[in-house]
């Protein structure tokens, strides 16, 4: 990549968009709402993707990836998403995109070989287990512990709004090995393991929520849960430290998808905007409709900027914790207007699922707080790019 950074997308990258955006138009709205109202798992959209050889584009080659960068993932998951498969299509594949960057780094050599190759051809499903329901955001407060017996560590605990967890074979576990009360620097003494969700000591529950219902959320619950000691992520203790490794391209990928929601609500604004006649004129020749659909043009555009500048500044080795953040916020913020303007330019349509501007809605305002509210992003820039006092 060239030292300075600039707009064009190289020929590699263009490839990688147009490629997704064609494999992605086999799977229209109707099979995304269908999917949706039926909270079934878009098995034959995952399959479409992993064949593909998609879901292995951060992978190492050596694990059976492509070992490119977060700008290219994210060009991918804006991709899925603007096709209107949303959150929908985005969460099905979103943690094999680049959910292991801990694993990649982190991991034993035994361990990635025994894994990576297998995200890489799709055909092993992961979840991301480190929200609980008395933690939250203030992640070194929770209380899923697991204790050291002989090779293995027993695990006792519980983990809420685990996506995919039904469908998934591991999961990427975040534990306390060491009690709070007993650790000198708070992110200290949690573990990372990598191990099999065991159905034998894990019950899986689904949470009924607003949208995005093709990819289950659920409670998890953890008792005795006996894992060996080779399926640990790196050292014992240092497990948050791993997770930060992956924080700010999540936040990338999660604005990504924000963008390409944002972008779809918008076409689909501005086609029936043109084909509605009303008082014998086109709805979108009236400015009350255009000047609020130019607007999220103009917010999409910007927040893409920010997005770009935050995935070269990862690519090239930069800090980017300030872009990350700000390009999610942005990102967030542009794509949940744009689909509540597409529904309000809908009208009483876009109440109705045929338009599909509802099933955006639902799903761009899970943007707004997933995995990481506004709010907090707040807290990160006044504190870390202001210099405020910490307020939490």
């Amino acid at each position: 990549m060239p030292e300075g950074m600039h707009f064009d997308l190289s020929e590699d990258q263009e490839l990688i968009r147009s490629s997704v955006a064609q494999l992605c138009r086999k799977f229209d709205d109707q099979y995304w709402m269908e999917k949706d109202q039926a909270h079934e798992f878009p098995t034959e959209f995952y399959r479409a993707i992993a064949d593909g050889g998609w879901l292995g584009i951060t992978i190492p080659e050596e694990y059976g990836g492509h070992g490119l960068g977060i700008t290219e993932a994210t060009l991918l998951a804006a991709e899925v998403s603007r096709s209107g498969g949303g959150m929908n299509a985005a969460s099905s594949i979103h943690m094999s995109i680049f959910g292991m960057q801990p694993v990649v780094l982190h991991g034993s050599e035994e361990l990635k070989r025994r894994t990576l190759p297998r995200i890489a051809a799709g055909d092993l499903h992961v979840c991301f287990g480190v929200t609980e329901p008395g933690a939250g955001l203030d992640t070194p407060r929770i209380t899923t512990s697991a204790r050291r017996d002989g090779d293995h560590y027993v695990v006792n605990g519980r983990k809420v709004w685990i996506s995919k967890a039904l469908e998934s074979e591991k999961i990427l576990l975040l534990t306390r090995t060491t009690p709070y009360d007993d650790v000198d620097r708070k992110t200290d003494g949690m573990t990372l393991f990598l191990t099999d969700l065991d159905r034998a000591h894990i019950d899986i529950r689904p949470i009924a929520k607003m949208g995005r219902n093709a990819v289950s959320s659920n409670e998890v619950f953890i008792d005795d849960l006996r894992i060996p000691v080779e399926d640990r992520v790196g050292e014992e203790g240092k497990g948050f430290r791993y997770l930060l490794d992956g924080l700010n391209p999540e936040r990338m990928l999660i604005a990504a998808e924000a963008l390409g929601l944002g972008r779809v609500a918008l076409d689909r604004a501005v086609r029936y905007a043109k084909e509605r006649v009303v008082f014998d004129r086109p709805i979108g020749r009236n400015q009350g409709i255009q000047f609020p659909l130019a607007d999220s043009l103009a917010q999409l555009d910007a927040a893409e900027l920010m997005l770009r500048k935050a995935t070269w500044l990862y690519d090239n080795g930069k800090p980017s914790g300030r872009e990350a953040n700000t390009a999610k916020y942005l990102c967030a913020d542009a794509g949940f207007t744009a689909a509540d303007r597409a529904l309000q330019t809908h009208g009483g349509m876009g109440y109705a699922e045929e338009y599909h501007v509802a099933r955006y809605f639902r799903e761009s305002r899970v943007m707004r707080i997933a995995p990481v509210s506004q709010e907090m992003i707040l807290n990160y820039l006044g504190t870390h790019a202001l210099g405020l006092p910490r307020s939490y």
